[in-house]
């Protein structure tokens, strides 16, 4: 197994052991609505889970009484608001659509760069959650990371020396990785990106850009 496969298998696991921040479960639901590849690993791994919860005796909750008062005293604005109903026939995944209510062509894409146009998702849990929008054959400025990123293809498909990834692929990259993604020729490449930490540019091409690229 290479290390690639056993950081997304450690992914996965964090996924089901419910460890992961909110912003990167999101992708890994959306990951698992596109591609079937790895929904019968995570049913194991949930079945897993399971059986070892089955043998684990019950803790008394302490409290009880208050906790409920706690909860239902909470003001309504402060309580969590039902998600968006998602558009119908939406491109995204169901995950995504659910969570953004909103469908790929309705969303206020923000232009970063020519060829290169970014919807800011969410900021929660230390992680910043963006979708993508690249030009076919585009090339992104050369970067590694201060942290982690996950990026999952929506549309569309690139190439960043490290792999080929194409719609319901997971890329990771962290500090180790310095990578120029090119989206495929032909399609436009729609990804949903969650980074942990900052993102530094590494090519004097992408030092110049980096001011736009920031916000």
């Amino acid at each position: 197994m290479d290390e690639r496969q056993e950081q997304f298998d450690a992914l996965l696991a964090g996924y089901v052991a419910g460890t992961l921040a909110e912003p990167a479960r999101l992708l890994v639901r959306s990951h698992l609505d596109l591609s079937p590849v790895n929904r019968g690993f995570v049913r194991d791994l949930e079945a897993t889970c399971g059986s070892m919860l089955e043998g684990v005796a019950p803790m008394p909750l302490d409290n009880r009484d208050a906790m409920l008062a706690a909860i239902f005293d909470t003001p309504l604005g402060e309580r969590i608001a039902a998600p968006p109903v998602p558009p119908r026939g939406t491109r995204l995944p169901a995950a995504l659509a659910d969570f953004i209510g909103k469908d790929i062509a309705d969303l206020p894409w923000k232009t970063k760069l020519p060829g290169l146009r970014e919807y800011k998702v969410a900021e929660m849990d230390g992680c910043t959650a963006s979708l993508l929008w690249i030009r076919a054959g585009m090339a992104m400025p050369t970067h590694t990371h201060h942290g982690t990123e996950l990026t999952l293809v929506v549309e569309g498909g690139f190439s960043d020396g490290e792999g080929h990834y194409v719609r319901g692929d997971v890329a990771y990259a962290d500090d180790d990785v310095d990578h120029r993604p090119v989206a495929d020729e032909g399609e436009d490449c729609i990804c949903f990106a969650v980074t942990e930490g900052s993102l530094r540019l590494t090519g004097p091409i992408g030092r110049f850009f980096a001011p736009f690229l920031r916000g």
